[in-house]
């Protein structure tokens, strides 16, 4: 199959493309920089120039390809705190592949984030692949890739929680909470630090993707969670013992300041199940665990 991936060169797509590649798919990898372009070509994949902006481009190589899979997001955006521009950008680019894909039977594989399920009002129990929102920032354009399905496109999501974690991840929120914790001298939480966030590691989040390429039934919501929830406070443990800071609990009102635009989502009880996905895909983790690989030291070396 020759597969059109944006995001080729970042974290997630780093794993994609030679996950892709061992399975003998050929691979068109979109780079917005030199150094990217370099990335994808060392991967063995071939380079396709563009960005998220170019919409004719993202849709004429969509169209000359036998499925897509979209991982490309404006990060820099968000964490500037311009959110709703890189959700405005991302849901561009999705309907400018989703456009060129209808009739076709292609399969079209899109990302999210199951912290996305907290804005549905998911609380008080893992969130499934069945829920979901009515609209809203990443959800609009879940809800148009599921509508696709009605249109002759094999469409699914994956929805990613927010930590992905390996030693492929260079910028992630793990990197962000470590520098919080150098800068501050504290590792903090928030409360009690009860709170869930679920995470998986970056190859078997690779893995989900091919596997949504190549099975995935239309219009399938599908998560890449390998643990359904760590504590918020062993997560802040063990990037203390990682930088050498002792970890403690900060209240509610203090986080916005503390976690800067993670702040938000720093308290977020996300606890999330992938029953579903796993039995749809087949797919089971193979890697380590978050607090395992955080305890490897790879994310507090410094250069």
């Amino acid at each position: 199959m020759r597969v059109f991936v944006t995001g080729a060169s970042g974290h997630i797509g780093s794993a994609v493309l030679p996950e892709l590649l061992r399975a003998g798919h050929q691979v068109v990898g979109l780079a917005r920089s030199d150094g990217a372009a370099e990335a994808v070509a060392a991967a063995g994949a071939e380079v396709r120039r563009g960005d998220l902006d170019d919409l004719d481009g993202l849709h004429e190589a969509a169209e000359a390809s036998d499925g897509v899979i979209h991982l490309a997001f404006k990060h820099d955006e968000m964490r500037t705190g311009n959110f709703p521009a890189a959700v405005a950008a991302d849901l561009a680019a999705v309907e400018a592949l989703g456009s060129a894909l209808e009739g076709t039977g292609k399969p079209f594989v899109i990302s999210s984030g199951t912290l996305m399920l907290t804005f549905a009002g998911v609380t008080g129990r893992p969130g499934t692949e069945a829920d979901f929102g009515s609209g809203g920032p990443r959800v609009d354009a879940e809800n148009y890739v599921i509508g696709l399905a009605e249109h002759g496109v094999r469409s699914s999501i994956v929805r990613l929680p927010p930590i992905v974690h390996s030693s492929l991840d260079h910028h992630g929120f793990v990197h962000i909470l470590t520098d919080i914790a150098r800068r501050s001298g504290v590792s903090a939480y928030v409360g009690d630090g009860a709170n869930r966030w679920p995470s998986v590691h970056t190859l078997d989040a690779a893995r989900v993707y091919r596997l949504a390429l190549e099975t995935a039934p239309a219009g399938s919501r599908l998560h890449a969670v390998a643990e359904e929830g760590v504590p918020f406070r062993d997560i802040a443990a063990a990037i203390g013992r990682g930088v050498g800071v002792p970890t403690d609990g900060i209240s509610a009102s203090d986080a916005a300041e503390r976690f800067a635009f993670l702040g938000a989502f720093a308290g977020t009880d996300n606890p999330t199940s992938s029953e579903v996905t796993r039995k749809v895909l087949g797919w089971e983790p193979a890697h380590p665990g978050l607090i395992e690989d955080l305890d490897h030291g790879h994310y507090f070396a410094q250069a």
